[in-house]
């Protein structure tokens, strides 16, 4: 759904975002917009990747922020920030004997793994990391929201694997956050925009992302 904050001039940012959940880091970059251009007015919205990549080759969007960098003709990629992994276990998992879950051992468990479509970016980059291991996942359910998963974790249909900090927050629901064994696996958010020259909006946009 579009929001906007709006500013006393006409000048305007049309930011669109895809499968953003709640990132720390996406709370800072509004916040040091909102405090660094406030004669900018912000548009925000958030779609799936598909329609996302089109709006702004299409010129509907000025910026966009997903978890997929895949090369397009007509768009640039940046990494911007990145998250870490984790397991979002139930209260009474067995693998909670575990401080660090090594992957193979969490592969032997069923699954709530991303929706392929709705959340393709970050369905791409857990599936790299499940690509590692010799195991193929069992797969309990895919979902497109992780209101969804973290409710499936928390009733026992599966294990999940997703940023940290998001698995944190659904601790009073029954869900436990459990880093990975190894060196952990980083989920990356890129800054989409058209490949054409930006606008001076869009540049000094650009710059605050990277910033946080």
């Amino acid at each position: 759904m579009p929001m906007s904050t709006h500013a006393p001039s006409g000048s305007r940012l049309r930011l669109v975002i895809s499968e953003a959940g709640a990132q720390p880091p996406l709370a800072r970059l509004l916040a040091l917009q909102r405090t660094e251009e406030p004669d900018v007015e912000l548009s925000l919205s958030e779609t799936i990747l598909g329609r996302q990549v089109e709006g702004l080759l299409t010129g509907l969007y000025d910026v966009g922020l997903a978890t997929s960098g895949e090369e397009n003709s007509g768009l640039t990629a940046e990494p911007v920030w990145q998250e870490p992994l984790a397991l979002a276990l139930p209260a009474r998992s067995p693998l909670l004997t575990y401080t660090h879950v090594p992957l193979p051992e969490a592969l032997r468990y069923p699954m709530v793994l991303w929706h392929p479509t709705a959340c393709a970016g970050i369905h791409r980059q857990v599936g790299r990391v499940l690509h590692d291991v010799t195991d193929a996942p069992i797969v309990a359910e895919r979902v497109t929201s992780s209101d969804l998963m973290m409710t499936l974790v928390a009733a026992g249909y599966g294990i999940g694997l997703a940023p940290a900090m998001q698995i944190v927050a659904y601790r009073p629901l029954g869900v436990v956050m459990r880093p990975l064994a190894g060196r952990p696996p980083q989920l990356i958010t890129y800054l989409l925009r058209p490949k054409a020259e930006a606008s001076d909006s869009v540049s000094r946009f650009a710059r605050r992302a990277m910033r946080v």
